[in-house]
Protein backbone atom coordinates (compact mmCIF):
# COMPACT_ATOMS: atom_id res chain seq x y z
CA UNK A 1 0.00 0.00 0.00
CA UNK A 2 1.19 3.49 -0.80
CA UNK A 3 1.73 6.10 1.91
CA UNK A 4 -0.42 9.23 1.81
CA UNK A 5 2.66 11.23 0.77
CA UNK A 6 3.30 8.90 -2.16
CA UNK A 7 -0.35 8.99 -3.28
CA UNK A 8 -0.32 12.79 -3.23
CA UNK A 9 2.98 12.92 -5.12
CA UNK A 10 1.83 10.39 -7.72
CA UNK A 11 -1.41 12.33 -8.20
CA UNK A 12 0.63 15.49 -8.74
CA UNK A 13 2.72 13.63 -11.33
CA UNK A 14 -0.38 12.37 -13.13
CA UNK A 15 -1.49 16.00 -13.38
CA UNK A 16 1.95 17.02 -14.68
CA UNK A 17 1.92 14.28 -17.32
CA UNK A 18 -1.57 15.24 -18.50
CA UNK A 19 -0.49 18.89 -18.64
CA UNK A 20 2.47 17.75 -20.75
CA UNK A 21 0.08 16.12 -23.20
CA UNK A 22 -1.98 19.32 -23.30
CA UNK A 23 1.22 21.35 -23.79
CA UNK A 24 2.26 19.20 -26.75
CA UNK A 25 -1.23 19.39 -28.26
CA UNK A 26 -0.95 23.19 -28.16
CA UNK A 27 2.33 22.89 -30.05
CA UNK A 28 0.70 20.45 -32.45
CA UNK A 29 -1.97 23.07 -33.18
CA UNK A 30 0.67 25.77 -33.65
CA UNK A 31 2.58 23.69 -36.21
CA UNK A 32 -0.68 22.77 -37.97
CA UNK A 33 -1.37 26.49 -38.35
CA UNK A 34 2.07 26.87 -39.97
CA UNK A 35 1.53 23.93 -42.38
CA UNK A 36 4.46 22.04 -40.87
CA UNK A 37 2.87 18.60 -40.88
CA UNK A 38 5.99 16.74 -39.71
CA UNK A 39 6.54 18.98 -36.69
CA UNK A 40 2.82 18.75 -35.96
CA UNK A 41 2.91 14.95 -36.18
CA UNK A 42 5.91 14.79 -33.82
CA UNK A 43 4.03 16.87 -31.25
CA UNK A 44 0.90 14.73 -31.54
CA UNK A 45 2.97 11.59 -30.98
CA UNK A 46 4.59 13.28 -27.97
CA UNK A 47 1.16 14.20 -26.56
CA UNK A 48 0.05 10.58 -26.89
CA UNK A 49 3.22 9.41 -25.15
CA UNK A 50 2.61 11.78 -22.23
CA UNK A 51 -0.93 10.43 -21.81
CA UNK A 52 0.50 6.90 -21.75
CA UNK A 53 2.87 8.04 -18.99
CA UNK A 54 -0.04 9.51 -17.03
CA UNK A 55 -2.03 6.30 -17.37
CA UNK A 56 0.95 4.16 -16.35
CA UNK A 57 1.12 6.11 -13.08
CA UNK A 58 -2.69 6.12 -12.76
CA UNK A 59 -2.77 2.32 -13.02
CA UNK A 60 0.12 1.96 -10.57
CA UNK A 61 -1.62 4.08 -7.92
CA UNK A 62 -4.76 1.97 -8.26
CA UNK A 63 -2.76 -1.27 -8.20
CA UNK A 64 -1.07 -0.20 -4.95
CA UNK A 65 -4.33 0.68 -3.19
CA UNK A 66 -4.17 4.45 -3.56
CA UNK A 67 -6.90 6.71 -4.86
CA UNK A 68 -6.31 8.74 -7.99
CA UNK A 69 -7.57 12.30 -7.60
CA UNK A 70 -7.51 14.36 -10.77
CA UNK A 71 -6.90 18.10 -10.61
CA UNK A 72 -7.32 21.10 -12.90
CA UNK A 73 -5.04 21.18 -15.94
CA UNK A 74 -3.39 24.56 -16.54
CA UNK A 75 -3.81 26.28 -19.90
CA UNK A 76 -0.70 25.90 -22.07
CA UNK A 77 0.76 28.65 -24.27
CA UNK A 78 -0.66 28.85 -27.78
CA UNK A 79 1.77 30.98 -29.80
CA UNK A 80 5.45 30.85 -30.57
CA UNK A 81 7.64 32.79 -32.98
CA UNK A 82 9.52 29.88 -34.53
CA UNK A 83 10.20 26.17 -34.46
CA UNK A 84 13.40 26.99 -32.54
CA UNK A 85 11.38 28.72 -29.84
CA UNK A 86 8.95 25.81 -29.63
CA UNK A 87 11.70 23.25 -29.17
CA UNK A 88 13.54 25.43 -26.66
CA UNK A 89 10.29 25.35 -24.64
CA UNK A 90 10.07 21.58 -25.14
CA UNK A 91 13.60 21.08 -23.81
CA UNK A 92 12.96 23.32 -20.80
CA UNK A 93 9.71 21.47 -20.13
CA UNK A 94 11.34 18.04 -20.31
CA UNK A 95 14.08 19.21 -17.95
CA UNK A 96 11.37 20.33 -15.52
CA UNK A 97 9.65 16.93 -15.79
CA UNK A 98 12.98 15.24 -15.13
CA UNK A 99 13.23 17.26 -11.92
CA UNK A 100 9.70 16.20 -10.93
CA UNK A 101 10.50 12.53 -11.54
CA UNK A 102 13.74 12.83 -9.58
CA UNK A 103 11.85 14.39 -6.65
CA UNK A 104 9.29 11.58 -6.80
CA UNK A 105 12.12 9.04 -6.75
CA UNK A 106 13.70 10.84 -3.78
CA UNK A 107 10.38 10.64 -1.92
CA UNK A 108 10.03 6.94 -2.68
CA UNK A 109 13.52 6.35 -1.27
CA UNK A 110 12.80 8.51 1.80
CA UNK A 111 9.57 6.56 2.37
CA UNK A 112 11.48 3.28 1.91
CA UNK A 113 8.97 2.40 -0.78
CA UNK A 114 11.15 0.11 -2.85
CA UNK A 115 8.30 -0.97 -5.12
CA UNK A 116 7.66 2.65 -6.12
CA UNK A 117 11.38 3.29 -6.54
CA UNK A 118 11.56 0.30 -8.88
CA UNK A 119 8.50 1.51 -10.77
CA UNK A 120 9.94 5.01 -11.09
CA UNK A 121 13.27 3.79 -12.47
CA UNK A 122 11.57 3.35 -15.87
CA UNK A 123 10.56 7.04 -15.79
CA UNK A 124 14.09 8.11 -14.82
CA UNK A 125 15.45 6.28 -17.88
CA UNK A 126 12.63 7.62 -20.05
CA UNK A 127 13.53 11.20 -19.14
CA UNK A 128 17.14 10.65 -20.21
CA UNK A 129 15.79 9.53 -23.59
CA UNK A 130 13.30 12.43 -23.79
CA UNK A 131 15.96 15.07 -23.14
CA UNK A 132 18.35 13.44 -25.60
CA UNK A 133 15.74 13.26 -28.40
CA UNK A 134 14.62 16.84 -27.90
CA UNK A 135 18.20 18.05 -27.59
CA UNK A 136 18.99 16.50 -30.97
CA UNK A 137 16.13 18.44 -32.59
CA UNK A 138 17.25 21.65 -30.86
CA UNK A 139 20.77 21.10 -32.21
CA UNK A 140 19.46 20.51 -35.75
CA UNK A 141 17.33 23.65 -35.59
CA UNK A 142 20.36 25.66 -34.47
CA UNK A 143 22.36 24.30 -37.41
CA UNK A 144 19.51 25.07 -39.82
CA UNK A 145 19.15 28.65 -38.59
CA UNK A 146 17.17 30.69 -41.12
CA UNK A 147 17.54 28.09 -43.91
CA UNK A 148 13.95 27.24 -44.77
CA UNK A 149 14.98 24.31 -46.98
CA UNK A 150 16.63 22.74 -43.94
CA UNK A 151 13.46 23.34 -41.96
CA UNK A 152 11.42 21.45 -44.55
CA UNK A 153 13.88 18.53 -44.53
CA UNK A 154 13.61 18.34 -40.73
CA UNK A 155 9.82 18.60 -41.04
CA UNK A 156 9.86 15.48 -43.24
CA UNK A 157 12.13 13.66 -40.78
CA UNK A 158 9.93 14.48 -37.79
CA UNK A 159 6.90 13.25 -39.69
CA UNK A 160 8.27 9.70 -39.63
CA UNK A 161 7.96 9.35 -35.84
CA UNK A 162 6.11 6.18 -34.91
CA UNK A 163 3.28 6.04 -32.36
CA UNK A 164 4.51 5.59 -28.80
CA UNK A 165 4.41 2.39 -26.81
CA UNK A 166 4.91 2.20 -23.08
CA UNK A 167 5.71 -1.13 -21.40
Amino acid sequence: MLSDKMVTAFNDQINAEIYSAYFYLAMNAYFESKSLAGFSHWMRMQAQEEMLHAMKIYDYVNERGGQVVLDTIAKPPARWNSAQEVFADVLAHEQKVTGLINELMNLALDERDHASAGFLQWFVSEQVEEESNVGAVVDKLQLIGADTSGLFVLDQELGTRLPPTVP
